[in-house]
């Protein structure tokens, strides 16, 4: 990943944090030569260092990733910067964003109990605390069909690499003035900009 000085992530918690509150990933390996991608949930485990997570068995990424380095990217929020926002004209536009790439191991999860763990985790970290939907719930005849077509697996994390490009380059001012017209944007990803930008600010 390119990263300037200035937008550089150094803190192993707030990539973990990235991660935690971006989990949909893109997990990217080589397959008969050529690279490969898919998108997915993954769950972090930041105690052992690892990624979990599965494939559709009919997705057939799985039978290639075992044992080699894969490369897994969390997407952040992000943002169109219009330089009509600066106090001057000379500048251009950019995009403000935060992004986490993990490296790692991946290796397949054959374990049944393991599997069958790891579902709950995911579920569970996803359903509403109020009304959840729990796996074990479910007949034991339709889980195991249902896992008869997944596999499972999990990404021994060997280097991260955060990128937090919120303007820091610029003014404390032009970067007030970023922040305020953020603000006014109907959609959701540029008050998280806005908001990030506020925080990194004080």
């Amino acid at each position: 990943m390119y990263r300037p000085k200035h937008f550089a992530m150094t803190d192993e918690n707030a990539m973990f944090s990235v991660i935690e509150k971006n989990s949909f990933a893109t997990l990217i390996s080589v397959q008969e030569g050529g690279l490969c991608a898919t998108h997915l949930p993954m769950i972090l485990d930041r105690k052992a260092g690892v990624l979990y997570g599965h494939f559709a068995r009919a997705n057939t990424q799985w039978k290639s990733i075992a044992a080699q380095e894969a490369l897994a990217i969390f997407h952040g929020p992000h943002s169109y910067i219009s330089p009509s926002w600066y106090e001057t004209e000379q500048a251009v536009p950019t995009w403000n964003y935060v992004a986490v790439h993990v490296y790692g191991r991946a290796e397949i999860v054959n374990d049944p109990v393991e599997i069958m763990t790891l579902m709950k985790l995911m579920t569970m970290n996803y359903e509403d605390e109020h009304q959840p939907y729990r796996v074990d719930e479910v007949s034991p005849a339709m889980i195991s069909g249902l896992l008869r077509g997944i596999v499972a697996f999990k990404v021994s994390i060997d280097r991260m690499e955060g990128k937090c490009k919120l303007s820091q380059n610029h003014s404390q001012e032009r970067r007030k003035r970023v922040i305020d017209n953020l603000k006014m944007s109907p959609h959701e990803a540029e008050h998280l900009i806005a908001e990030l930008m506020e925080e990194d600010l004080n």
